[in-house]
This record gives structure tokens, C-alpha cells and sequence, in this order.
């Protein structure tokens, strides 16, 4: 076999390699991408709004979320920590009533540290720590970073009118879905501590019986 046939070969040789890399890229490119967008659902449409509608680098940093923290194990909670943080969070709502931008503060906290007990990175580091809760809880990361950027936003005792009182409330509400997905026991928790329907003081439920949130509203029965 003459050598430019040997290397006429060689070439027909690559160029097919390198179509069907192309051709395998493009063919999994959307299965990738809708896979990202099944798992991260409003994480990934706030991705892509944020890099001004390029797909392509929202799924790069979503790809890079899952690589860095996909792996994390999640550690269980004790019962007496969950009864802790629970009536810590209860405490929060109530107090709501008379010092909404304290009660803000801490829910805000709260969900910084009993993050950081289940195995997130720690509250210091909160954009990673944020990064983290988005590959495992993507439905509900959003409330956390309302609550955070309320929390921060009234540190001095601005905006003491109706609409900051209500943006207050709305960003409780919201970060508590959150709460609740990290305080609930998960089945590896159920199998250390008994079965899956242990008791839990719902986070939602004052003891007397009443939703919490009512008390919220209470404020604005008062304020109007």
C-alpha cells in the first residue's frame, strides 16, 4: 500500500471520528439540557435569565453546581436538634408580630446554621452554601436567598411601612418551605430513629393549634 494512500486513509479515518463526536455532542446537548432543567426547574430558568438567555452557559455553571456538590451526603438530625430548630423557627414567626425585621434576621440565620448541621457548607460561605441547597433542593432555594437579601436589606430599621412589613412576610413564608425541607426527616433518618411518621412539631403550627401565619397577618389587622 502506497504511503498516500496509508495517510488518504488516515484522514478519511479522522474526519469520520470527528463527525460522530459531533454528531454524539449534539444528539446528547438537549437530553443534557433537559435533564438539567427536570432537576433544577425554576433554579434553571433564573441560570439562563441571568446569563441574559444563553442556555449553553447556564447549564455550564448548573453542570458545575452538580459536579462540586452532587455528591454531598446530607447528615441526618437527632431528634432533639429537630425539636430545637423547630421551636426556634416557631419562636421566629411569633415574634414576627412585634419585631418583623428581628424575626426576618433570624429566620435568615436559622436556615444558615441548620443548613451548615445537615453537611451544606457552612452559613460563612454563603453563596456556596446557597450553590449546595440548589442541586438538592433547587424547588425551594429561592426563599433563602429572598429571606437573606430582606434580611440584609433592613438592618438599620428602614422601611418601616406597610409594603417593607409585607415584603417581610412574604420572604418568611417563602424561605420556610425550605425550613421544612431541611428539618423533615428524611427515610435515612427514619430508619435511625424509628419509623418515617415520628412525631414532629409542624413549623407551620403554633402549640395552641393555630397557623402561625395567621399571626403574621395579625400585624396588618393592627397597622390598618
Amino acid at each position: 500500500m502506497s504511503t498516500g494512500l496509508i495517510i488518504a486513509l488516515i484522514v478519511i479515518v479522522a474526519v469520520v471520528v470527528a463527525v460522530a463526536a459531533v454528531l454524539t455532542l449534539r444528539a446528547r446537548g438537549p437530553r443534557h439540557g433537559a435533564s438539567l432543567k427536570r432537576r433544577f426547574g425554576p433554579e434553571y430558568e433564573r441560570a439562563v435569565a441571568r446569563h441574559d438567555g444563553d442556555t449553553k452557559a447556564a447549564e455550564r455553571e448548573l453542570s458545575e453546581r452538580v459536579e462540586r456538590h452532587g455528591s454531598l451526603q446530607v447528615r441526618p438530625l437527632e431528634p432533639a436538634e429537630r425539636e430545637r430548630y423547630e421551636a426556634r423557627w416557631t419562636a421566629a414567626q411569633e415574634r414576627f408580630v412585634d419585631a418583623p425585621r428581628e424575626a426576618v434576621a433570624e429566620a435568615d440565620r436559622l436556615i444558615a446554621e441548620l443548613a451548615g448541621t445537615r453537611g451544606f457548607p457552612a452559613g460563612g460561605q454563603y453563596e456556596e452554601q446557597v450553590a449546595a441547597l440548589s442541586v438538592h433542593h433547587a424547588h425551594h432555594v429561592e426563599g433563602y436567598r429572598r429571606v437573606h437579601r430582606v434580611a440584609q436589606a433592613h438592618p438599620d430599621g428602614a422601611h418601616d411601612g406597610a409594603a417593607g412589613t409585607e415584603e417581610m412576610r412574604e420572604a418568611m413564608v417563602e424561605a420556610r418551605a425550605l425550613f421544612e425541607e431541611l428539618v423533615r426527616p428524611s427515610r435515612h433518618d427514619a430508619g435511625r430513629h424509628g419509623a418515617v411518621g415520628e412525631r414532629t412539631a409542624a413549623p407551620a403550627t403554633r402549640r395552641d393549634g393555630h397557623r402561625t401565619p395567621s399571626l403574621l397577618h395579625r400585624r396588618q389587622a393592627k397597622e390598618s
